[in-house]
């Protein structure tokens, strides 16, 4: 479903040029939980970017079904991104002078009567019913990331990407985020960057990353394919 190929990037640091990803490849199939680990500098959200269309490689490929980024347009990558994938980052990103559901809908690809139903579903179902009509202002920080997750859903993504989704959160939380992201898993497919292995306890591919390099891979699947 999706692969990379080789995919390297490199950025000016000071007088010196860091390889922030170096001759990474990676097939991820549908529904299949992958998991990206590594401390802070070590690759793992240029890896993410790269996968998700919204960095170019210095080098390499990504393809959806054979589509390859490269081939595409600026507009078609945007296209792409907003029909197929959803994202989720630390930071919430939601818009304070919006409600909750009014966030929500900001993603959904119609602004029609069944959108908001679904959104009203979504957050019904990440249990969040009774506050349709409040801003994030008025959320606490695992409910104002629960809305991110209603907005990442909103379109049925193929795949949902999520940045330290748990970093700002307490360990309960987190884990309350993660488990409603693992359970997307059921409709799509989802890659996870974070620093905490214990999120990661379920993924189907656990890969480490040091230096912009793989340093260790896990993996319960047999499917699963990475160099």
């Amino acid at each position: 479903m999706l692969q990379a190929e080789n995919l390297s990037l490199a950025y000016q640091d000071g007088e010196s040029i860091k390889e922030a990803v170096q001759k990474i490849s990676l097939a991820v199939d549908d529904h299949q939980f992958i998991g990206i680990l590594g401390p802070s500098g070590s690759g793992k959200s240029s890896l993410l970017y790269l996968l998700s269309g919204l960095r170019k490689p210095a080098s390499g490929e990504v393809f959806l079904d054979d589509r390859a980024f490269s081939k595409m347009t600026e507009k078609e990558r945007v296209a792409l991104r907003r029909s197929e994938f959803g994202f989720v980052f630390q930071q919430h990103f939601l818009i304070n002078y919006l409600t909750v559901q009014e966030n929500v809908m900001v993603a959904a690809p119609v602004q029609d009567k069944a959108h908001t139903e679904q959104a009203k579903a979504l957050l019904a179902d990440l249990g969040l019913g009774d506050k349709f009509h409040r801003f994030p202002y008025q959320l606490s920080g695992g409910e104002r990331q629960r809305v991110a997750i209603a907005r990442a859903m909103i379109h049925r993504p193929r795949i949902i990407f999520a940045d330290e989704p748990t970093g700002l959160l307490d360990r309960r939380t987190g884990l309350q985020v993660m488990s409603l992201l693992r359970g997307y898993c059921e409709q799509g497919s989802l890659i996870a960057v974070t620093h905490n292995p214990e999120i990661l306890s379920e993924a189907d591919l656990v890969i480490t990353l040091r230096d912009g390099q793989v340093a260790n891979m896990e993996s319960k699947l047999k499917s699963a394919q990475i160099s």
